[in-house]
Order: C-alpha cells, then sequence, then structure tokens
C-alpha cells in the first residue's frame, strides 16, 4: 500500500522499470503547464494509480481561491482522474501575490469559516472529496484559539472533506512547539483520516544551544518518526502512505527501499490487530 512522491529526476527509470510500488503522488503544480512532464504523467498513470496533492492553492487565504489556479487544477483532475486530492491547511497568496511557502493559519474561528468556505468551493470545482493536510510551521500566533487537531477535525465535520495525517509534520511541530504527538493523534478522528505521509527532516543548531527541526524531506523518515507512524497505524489502520523525498533527491531505489520499510509496519501492526494484539 505505500507510495513515493514522483519527481522529474525519476521519471524515465519509472517508465522503463515499472517498479514495484503501489502508488505515486505528484505535486499538481509541477503538471500544470504541460509538455514533457504531463506526457510522462499521463503513461505513468496507465500503470499506475496517482494522487495529486497541491502546495499553491491557499486554502486559508481570505481573499478566497485564484480561479485561474482553480481552474487548471480542475483541468488536471479531469485529465489525469487521480485516486486522491489533497491540499495543505496553510495560506500563499496575499494581493495576488504567491509567496512561496506554506504559511501558518491564526486558528481562530473567523480563520475556521474561511478554511471552510474553500474547501467547499474546491470540493464542488473538482466534484469530489479532498483531503486536507496538516502543515509543517515554525512559529504560533499567540491568539489562536483553537488546537490545530481540532481545527482540522472541525473543517472535516463542516464540509465533508478528508484528512491527510502528515506524520512527519506532527513530529517536527511537537519538537518545534512542545506539543504532545501522541495526543495529536488521538485527538484526530480516526474516520476522517484518509491517507498517511512520511519524509525526513533537518535538525538545526542554533545560537543559543537549542535545536529547530525543519521538515525539509531532504533525507530518509527517522527512526523516531518511524515509530509515531506505528501508532498511527495502530490508531488510523493501514491507510494509503506516501514516501516524500524532495530535496537532495536520491536515486529511485533508496525511496522503494523506504516504502518497503512503511510496508512492513502496516503489514505487522495488521497482524497484531488481527490477532487481538491492539486495542
Amino acid at each position: 500500500m505505500p507510495g513515493i512522491g514522483l519527481r522529474f529526476q525519476h521519471h524515465d527509470a519509472v517508465i522503463a522499470q515499472r517498479p514495484r510500488v503501489a502508488w505515486f503522488e505528484v505535486h499538481s503544480e509541477n503538471y500544470m503547464g504541460g509538455g514533457a512532464a504531463i506526457r510522462d504523467l499521463e503513461t505513468i498513470r496507465r500503470d499506475y494509480p496517482v494522487s495529486l496533492h497541491g502546495v499553491g492553492l491557499s486554502l486559508g487565504g481570505a481573499e478566497g481561491l485564484d480561479a485561474v489556479h482553480l481552474g487548471r487544477l480542475v483541468r488536471l483532475v479531469e485529465r489525469i482522474e487521480p485516486g486522491l486530492v489533497s491540499e495543505h491547511l496553510s495560506w500563499s497568496v496575499s494581493e495576488g501575490h504567491y509567496l512561496g511557502d506554506l504559511l501558518p493559519l491564526p486558528l481562530t474561528e473567523e480563520a475556521l469559516d474561511v478554511v471552510c468556505d474553500n474547501v467547499q468551493r474546491f470540493q464542488d470545482a473538482v466534484r469530489r472529496r479532498i483531503l486536507l493536510e496538516n502543515p509543517s510551521n515554525y512559529l504560533q500566533y499567540r491568539h489562536s484559539t483553537i488546537p490545530e487537531s481540532a481545527f482540522l477535525s472541525m473543517v472535516a465535520r463542516r464540509t465533508g472533506c478528508g484528512i491527510l495525517c502528515d506524520v512527519n509534520n506532527i513530529f517536527v511541530n511537537s519538537a518545534n512547539h512542545g506539543w504532545d504527538a501522541q495526543a495529536y493523534l488521538n485527538a484526530l478522528p480516526p474516520d476522517d483520516v484518509k491517507e498517511l505521509h512520511l519524509a525526513g527532516h533537518a535538525v538545526k543548531p542554533l545560537s543559543n544551544g537549542a535545536v529547530v527541526l525543519i521538515d525539509d524531506h531532504g533525507s530518509q523518515v527517522d527512526a523516531a518518526v518511524w515509530e509515531l507512524f506505528g501508532k498511527a497505524v495502530q490508531r488510523f489502520g493501514a491507510l494509503p502512505t506516501l514516501i516524500e523525498w524532495d530535496t537532495n533527491i536520491p536515486p529511485l531505489a533508496a525511496l522503494l527501499e523506504q516504502a518497503n520499510h512503511a510496508a512492513a509496519i502496516l503489514l505487522q501492526s495488521y497482524q497484531a490487530l488481527a490477532h487481538g494484539d491492539l486495542t
């Protein structure tokens, strides 16, 4: 069941080798411009399920969704017919300018209304249920009134969307902000979580002797994140699981090895559940 993030560097290898992997996920914006990239993706789509993962729709933006961007995304969904479509709980557009990052929201009732309106418009446009991912972030607003896990749950309840649970993001945010990672998992409604993400992160020392974790997707999954993933599988079940690796991209075989490790954890959890070892 695990898949891997598909990057341009691996297109030729995937088409030629047809590796044993369950599915691929791509960043939607990388395939909106036509040309060789989308033709390669269509070729791969004939042999594998594909998921579209957006990074630029700005579902938390108070200005609403960019109609041009949304239209391109709708056409891509119609062309590729993905198994899953997802976006982030973040904002990235201000007065028509794309800021090049997934920025955190103040988690308030006002922001909740904005996100729900945008998610509903997105779902209406693509005519399907989308998944909303918990982001990594490096600051928190002092006037936020809703815990992030509760915020995601409220959006899911009000719009009918699903939740993409990024396990590495939970680990990174818990380390940086002092959250309880297990409590975060426990607060997410199991029926609404439909996909899991795994990735590597960097550890950056600060001048005061502390460290900050950076969700850079540039290395193999950390042992502590694998452990948290096992707990997520116990809570949510054997869901579609993705290995992300977006910087310092290694050969395809390295991603496949990580996917196989995820598959072993999924199988172990399934067998434990079948034998009544999990509750």
